[in-house]
């Protein structure tokens, strides 16, 4: 038997940590370097937001003697011109490219350059804002275990969207499984959806799979004991969470405020206008308080914990988006320059949809993870987003739903569709042990009106329960696990948003291919603020069409609600009687009436612009 000296043990320690931190796995290390620099580029992102164009160009590992530099060019009259440079940041081996003043009018071809050796090219696509409809696809999930087929290539996903050509890709997180070497698997990311993400504006955002944790609760960035998380904050090192964060955010539009959070950890909450529409991409998990302290003290004090009544976790001090974020939205919501319908993108949605897990024998009751905690944050954040008429698209689940959300009652905010998961190892239900209230007529019995475990208000209109009548253990697994993708059409013209929920191995092309049961479910604009037992504002009639309205409570400031109406007649809803002011138009057009809610109001307001 060997016997180390512990300063001989310190130095092995020291050098295996080394090598597994900074070699990012033996495997992709060997790989890339059997690559010739020609190979050495990737996968490339790129968004383009007021005439802005960000891009992050992915690399290989960087072998020997190679420059840590590269460039980008854009094809000019047939010719390429260098128009960026840039350094290829380590850790990560991203190049980082920024082009303003962007002509968004035009197709534009773009390659990035390695060396005058290596090359990757792309399009740059002009800004669909002319189309009546925008098509997003929205990716969660993409689980990496073989024994759940997390490990066949994404054929059958690529050969449909190069079919329906999406305006936008959303990957709502966890990209990556892996929880120590998020570069393998980022790469392994770009290879199986590169051939679409090269043509296509995308945004990314890491979950908590993608910085290591099982799951996570941020806790304005402080340093998390362990990487179950719930004590609240980040386990990793922060410049591993820096590293991903670069990796998957840098070619998002800059952020609102980039004041880093505790320890020097980024933030990218922002918006993305494009093509008519503008989306509000939230860090949902960034600020959020951890459950553990409370649910410690909670147990302390009461027995029986899955029968406790919800509202004890509810307790002052809890956080979910945090002021920072509230006032971004607020600030979004009466933003229309350029937009026509707006949208939310988070990494979960705002409820508990599943109610079991474990082959449907393990019951849950309570799960913090979700958006459904804490209550009065969950509540904060709907009242903001419901302003602006927005639907809410998220991942994390591993369940596909639309639900539509309730916050005073039913129904009155705004909805939101999960996607499922790419490929899902974890699986959950949504099977009520009671029917819902007030269901549509013939629609199954976990459709309706519920409480979910934390007695939000919900209302569930279609769910994607996997299928265990099926052999799980041979043949499809990806579609017995519900595994699949989203894709939310918007239609511009009519303010409608249609939800799409595809399985794995469909061929959408093939009129005889099926969507999940109960999809697709369309909605329209004004569903996502319903005030039922309101009173109303005069009845505007506008000269112009199609304009920009906001009702703004006269005393308090406070913005009620805000849209581009369709049309030059529109009626405005308070839920108290009051005076308010409303604007009507933009710029220097704008113009501003006081107005008195009333029961019934026959008023009608005539308004020239």
């Amino acid at each position: 038997m060997i016997t180390l000296k512990k300063p001989l043990l310190i130095v092995v320690a020291f050098l295996f940590g080394l090598f597994v931190v900074h070699g990012q796995d033996l495997g992709t290390y060997e790989y890339s370097k059997k690559l010739k620099p020609k190979d050495r580029i990737c996968f490339a992102l790129y968004t383009v937001h007021e005439h802005t164009v960000k891009m992050t160009a992915q690399f290989y590992p960087i072998q020997d003697f190679e420059p840590f530099e590269a460039s980008l060019q854009l094809k000019k009259e047939g010719q390429w011109e260098t128009v960026a440079h840039s350094r290829i940041q380590y850790p990560g081996y991203t190049a980082h490219f920024r082009l303003e003043n962007w002509d968004d009018t035009k197709e534009v071809e773009y390659r990035v350059n390695f060396m005058d050796k290596g090359f990757y090219n792309g399009i740059i696509r002009k800004n669909p804002v002319d189309n009546d409809e925008f098509v997003m696809v929205t990716f969660s999930c993409n689980s990496i275990y073989s024994r759940h087929d997390g490990n066949i290539p994404k054929t059958d996903i690529i050969e449909n969207l190069k079919k329906i050509k999406p305006d936008l890709l959303y990957f709502a997180g966890d990209q990556v499984y892996d929880h120590s070497f998020h570069l393998i698997h980022w790469l392994q990311l770009g290879r199986d959806f590169g051939e679409i993400i090269r043509n296509t504006p995308t945004i990314t955002v890491p979950d908590d799979h993608d910085i290591g944790q099982g799951n996570l609760w941020g806790a304005g960035g402080k340093e998390a004991p362990s990487r179950h998380g719930n004590m609240g904050g980040y386990y990793m090192p922060v410049e591993y969470i820096k590293e991903v964060e670069r990796a998957q955010t840098s070619h998002l539009p800059d952020p609102y405020d980039p004041t880093p959070v505790e320890r020097g950890i980024g933030v990218y909450y922002t918006d993305l206008k494009w093509g008519g529409m503008s989306f509000a991409i939230l860090e949902d998990r960034k600020f959020k308080s951890g459950p553990k302290p409370i649910t410690d003290k909670v147990r302390k004090a009461h027995k029986g914990f899955n029968d406790l009544d919800p509202k004890l976790f509810d307790v002052p001090g809890a956080t979910m988006l945090g002021d920072r974020q509230l006032k971004f939205l607020e600030d979004w919501t009466t933003d229309w320059e350029n937009a026509e319908m707006k949208s939310v993108l988070s990494q979960t949605i705002f409820c508990k949809s599943a109610n079991y897990g474990n082959k449907g024998k393990n019951e849950i009751r309570f799960d913090f993870d979700s958006n459904g905690w804490p209550q009065t944050g969950r509540n904060k954040a709907l009242k903001v987003i419901r302003k602006s008429f927005s639907t809410m698209v998220a991942g994390d689940q591993h369940l596909g739903s639309v639900i539509r959300h309730g916050i005073d009652d039913w129904n009155d905010a705004g909805y939101s569709f999960a996607v499922p998961a790419v490929a899902n190892f974890w699986v959950r239900w949504w099977d009520p042990k009671v029917p819902g209230k007030n269901r549509k007529k013939g629609a199954p019995y976990y459709t309706g009106e519920f409480l979910d475990g934390f007695n939000n208000k919900i209302t569930v209109e279609a769910i994607a329960n996997p299928n265990f009548k099926e052999n799980m253990e041979s043949g499809d697994r990806l579609n017995t696990r519900a595994a699949g993708y989203g894709i939310i059409r918007y239609d511009k013209p009519k303010r409608e948003i249609t939800f799409e929920c595809w399985g794995r191995n469909v061929d959408m092309s093939d009129p005889n291919s099926k969507q999940y049961p109960g999809w697709p479910v369309t909605v329209s604009q004004e569903d996502n603020y319903s005030i039922l037992n309101g009173f109303e504002l005069p009845k505007l009639q506008i000269s112009k069409e199609d304009q920009v309205v906001t009702v703004v409570e006269k005393t308090s400031g406070e913005v009620i609600s805000s849209q581009r109406i369709k049309g030059s007649l529109y009626q405005p809803k308070v839920h108290q009687e009051g005076a308010y002011k409303i604007k009507i138009g933009e710029g220097d057009s704008q113009q501003t009436i006081e107005v008195q809610a009333k029961k019934k109001n026959r008023a009608t307001k005539n308004i020239s612009l």
